[in-house]
């Protein structure tokens, strides 16, 4: 029997428990039979992780969590891999094989280096999926057809690449190599940056006296921008704290951005706004509309495309008379032009 180790029962870790509990059901007469226990210091998490059936067992005890453990999965918040590293150092199986989940790599990777025994493997993992609720929103599909980032450290051996390979097809991810400063410097403008910007946005508009009056005009625009701003605090700082660089360079890129729609807003007629907010449009078309290699949507818009297309025919409804009477409204020799053009291509 192999014996998988969480530590950390908050929304990924007891999706990872749901998500490993359910495959070996449905692997159990092909393959050997899986263990999974449980750890987090917040015991009321613990306890629900474990009402939740994410685990066979919980433990009170780090360090009895990931004795005997083939694969220790560490799903903390990035601020306390640290720690969770110097307390299961020693207790660690030989040829056990540690990975994570955190949002931010090299510090993670360094810290390995430095902590865990040369006796087991470490092969970083990053998981891109989840949702602003914790433990309570846990589901065991949470990462069918996400990607999971994969950074071996320098001196893992392939079984323990494997293993963690093994991991993520377990749970119905598409995984996928990257070294661990590209890593980093990719998820601060389309991960961490999104958090800052949401964030940025709530304190603004919240900061003024008129907000109480200002609510009730709130709609879907303003909760799907502000969304993020409801994630935890203790995570965006650490976050931020353990990819710095990259998150500065994201916000210098990002105030520039807005400097120069700022400047458009100020002196410019329209022609330039246009362009902006087009070329905005446009890249953001491209990204919903890109597949994987199944042919299906990367990032799943199936529904926020037919919205879209349903939206594009209602605003042909509602300002169709006015677009036919400007036409209308053309001077005699601009209409000529326009009928001569369509009689050329005929």
């Amino acid at each position: 029997m192999e014996k998988v180790a969480i530590i950390g029962l908050g929304l990924i870790g007891t999706s990872i428990g749901l998500g490993l509990r359910r495959w070996a059901a449905a692997e159990e007469k092909r393959g050997p039979a899986l263990r999974v226990v449980g750890f987090d210091v917040d015991m009321a998490q613990q306890q629900q992780a474990r009402s939740m059936k994410a685990t066979d067992e919980v433990t009170w005890d780090m360090p009895s969590a990931v004795r005997d453990a083939d694969l220790v999965i560490v799903a903390t918040p990035v601020g306390a891999v640290r720690e969770v590293f110097t307390t299961i150092g020693d207790h660690l199986k030989h040829g056990s094989v540690v990975t994570d989940t955190c949002s931010t790599k090299a510090q993670v990777m360094e810290w390995a280096r430095e902590m865990l025994p040369t006796t087991t493997s470490f092969v970083g993992g990053h998981p891109l999926a989840g949702k602003t609720q914790s433990t309570e929103a846990a589901d065991a599909a949470l990462f069918n057809g996400a990607t999971w980032c994969v950074i071996p450290a320098v001196k893992a051996p392939e079984e323990a690449i494997q293993t963690v390979l093994g991991l993520a097809a377990a749970l119905e991810a598409n995984a996928q190599f990257i070294d661990p400063v590209e890593h980093d410097a990719f998820v601060g403008g389309v991960s961490h940056l999104p958090f800052l910007v949401s964030s940025a946005l709530m304190r603004t508009v919240s900061a003024g006296p008129a907000w109480r009056d200002m609510k009730t005009l709130t709609a879907t625009g303003f909760r799907d921008a502000s969304r993020l701003a409801a994630g935890s605090p203790a995570m965006y700082r650490d976050i931020c704290l353990t990819n710095r660089d990259s998150v500065l360079r994201w916000l210098d890129e990002y105030t520039a951005s807005l400097r120069e729609l700022r400047a458009l807003l100020e002196s410019d007629e329209g022609p330039g706004l246009e362009a902006y907010f087009t070329r905005a449009r446009d890249a953001r078309a491209d990204w919903a509309t890109a597949e994987r290699t199944d042919g299906a949507l990367l990032q799943e818009t199936e529904d926020e495309l037919s919205k879209t297309t349903l939206g594009s025919q209602f605003g042909q409804m509602l300002f169709g008379g006015l677009a036919r009477r400007r036409r209308l409204d053309q001077p005699a020799n601009d209409r000529a032009a326009a009928r001569q053009e369509r009689a050329d291509r005929t």
